[in-house]
């Protein structure tokens, strides 16, 4: 393109106690080693009593639910933007190095409904909600928000969603070949 792609925006003043609890991927720009056939992709944030947050991602992909869980906490302390790291330890299982991403809040509505996620090279970008299902004026203004940061829209996919979720007990986990593990190094 020649010209340096601008500052991304990210939401200022986030509270993160009312960002806890259960999201759900409507969105994204998918890793190429997610699977395909990846649905209920969800992510789950719990508050730590030190400031931290517990971090739990699900997808089922074949029948099988896979996760990864890890920590997010914020990149400045000393700034309200909602710029925060998330830190999984691979594999998670035989917790030996920390692979660390970017997690930049660039739309939240006032209500903590919805949220638009991304990251500083644009590589990777989330469409969360808290129900299964998004209003389609929603989701397009959100792609209106996601193209003016810069970011190829072309590229999302939608994530299916079962109507009530599944639960976590409802299928066998995915102990081989953690998708998770593959997208964090780019292996």
């Amino acid at each position: 393109m020649g010209k340096t792609a601008k500052e991304m925006t990210v939401v200022k003043g986030v509270d993160l106690e009312r960002y806890m609890g259960r999201w759900y991927e409507i969105a994204s720009i998918p890793s190429r080693f997610q699977p395909r056939d990846g649905a209920n992709t969800r992510a789950t944030y719990t508050l730590r009593s030190d400031g931290t947050v517990h971090v739990l991602n699900e997808t089922w992909s074949g029948g099988r639910r896979g996760s990864i869980e890890g920590t997010a906490y914020r990149a400045d302390p000393a700034s309200d933007d909602a710029k925060l790291k998330v830190k999984f330890y691979v594999p998670p299982f035989f917790p030996i190095f920390p692979v660390v991403g970017d997690y930049w809040v660039l739309y939240l509505d006032d209500d903590y409904q919805y949220a638009l996620i991304g990251q500083p090279s644009r590589t990777y970008l989330w469409i969360l909600c808290r129900q299964t299902h998004m209003d389609e004026e929603v989701y397009n203004m959100l792609l209106e928000k996601a193209k003016e940061e810069g970011y190829d829209v072309q590229k999302l996919h939608k994530t299916p969603q079962a109507d009530p979720p599944p639960e976590e007990e409802s299928a066998p986990e995915d102990k081989k070949g953690i998708w998770w593990i593959k997208s964090l190094l780019g292996k």
